[in-house]
């Protein structure tokens, strides 16, 4: 199979380049690097695997990749709540845009679309655990960080539109904190974030006082997920919940980092103003539902929490 992923240079699009490699198909990847890195990429050089530096709003570029893959995963994305609430602008305009031409260059060639979504779709929703078909409850249009989830939304509406009304076979996956080894964290992540910052001996920053809770996937059970999505016909036109169940409190989280390491960091809280801008909004708990994807595809995550602090720590250790 030949499979093209949008914004392949980036944490989850480099790990399934490798994965869809390692697996005997061909892969092409396009990035304009401004999140993601061409280290993320560059041990897959061989002849099944090609780059391509720029942008997909480059139609012409994008039609040519398109036309020559099978299969289309759409991981470009602004990423980060800091990027998101310092570039609201670029966030809503990248989001949106790139996936309305990747849909629309992949209807001509009816190619089966992946499309990347995110758990902030959730908003402030009490429903928990997330379930696909809940509520969706999001703050205000004054307050920029509402911009991203909005925008993801606006990408799931027109994934499913395209599939409902056009034909197109089209898979929306909620992505959950997914974390591993080449995961920045330039943008706000906080596992990378406290990792680095207890492997250098500073204090760890948490934002708020610490007892919002959150689920955290490791990529290798993301990048399962994403492949039997797209190898299983009947999850075209559906929303899936890509994530683990393993709760924490973002301050156990940094407590647990910190002994994971051996490091002697101490901890200190910064106001989410100070950390983001007056007024921000922040969800106490974000936990999926995950019985939907287990009834299509048979997945479950395999690797808890522990081991996933384990592998990024070891991933900075090596690289930095």
């Amino acid at each position: 199979m030949r499979y093209l992923i949008t914004g392949g240079a980036g944490f989850v699009g480099s790990h399934l380049a490798e994965a869809l490699l390692q697996r005997g198909h061909e892969v092409a990847v396009i990035d304009d690097l401004s999140t993601g890195s061409i280290h993320n990429i560059k041990h897959l050089a061989g002849p099944k695997f090609r780059y391509v530096i720029d942008t997909c709003a480059n139609r012409p570029l994008l039609a040519e990749l398109v036309d020559e893959a099978e299969v289309i995963y759409h991981m470009a994305a602004a990423v980060g709540v800091k990027l998101i609430v310092e570039s609201p602008v670029r966030t809503i305009e990248t989001n949106i845009k790139l996936t309305e031409l990747v849909l629309e260059i992949a209807q001509k060639k009816k190619r089966p679309v992946f499309v990347a979504s995110t758990s902030e779709c959730y908003g402030k929703s009490e429903q928990f655990p997330f379930n696909e078909d809940g509520d969706l409850v999001l703050g205000p249009t004054a307050k920029g960080r509402w911009s991203y989830a909005c925008s993801k939304l606006i990408d799931e509406f027109l994934a499913i539109a395209y599939f409902r009304e056009r034909g197109l076979p089209t898979v929306v996956g909620r992505l959950f904190n997914t974390v591993g080894p080449r995961q920045t964290g330039q943008y706000g992540m906080v596992v990378p974030t406290f990792v680095k910052q207890a492997l250098a001996g500073q204090p760890l920053t948490v934002y708020g006082d610490g007892l919002q809770s959150r689920c955290f996937t490791h990529v290798s059970d993301v990048v399962r997920a994403l492949i039997a999505l797209m190898d299983t016909p009947t999850t075209y036109g559906q929303v899936f919940n890509i994530g683990n169940v393993e709760e924490i409190s973002i301050l156990k989280l940094a407590q647990l980092v910190i002994e994971r390491t051996g490091s002697r960091s101490s901890i200190v809280f910064v106001p989410y103003a100070e950390a983001y801008e007056p007024g921000f909004e922040d969800m106490p708990r974000r936990v999926p539902d995950i019985q939907k994807i287990g009834r299509q595809i048979g997945w479950q995550p395999t690797i808890g929490l522990a081991q996933i602090l384990d592998d990024v720590i070891d991933s900075f250790r090596q690289h930095h």
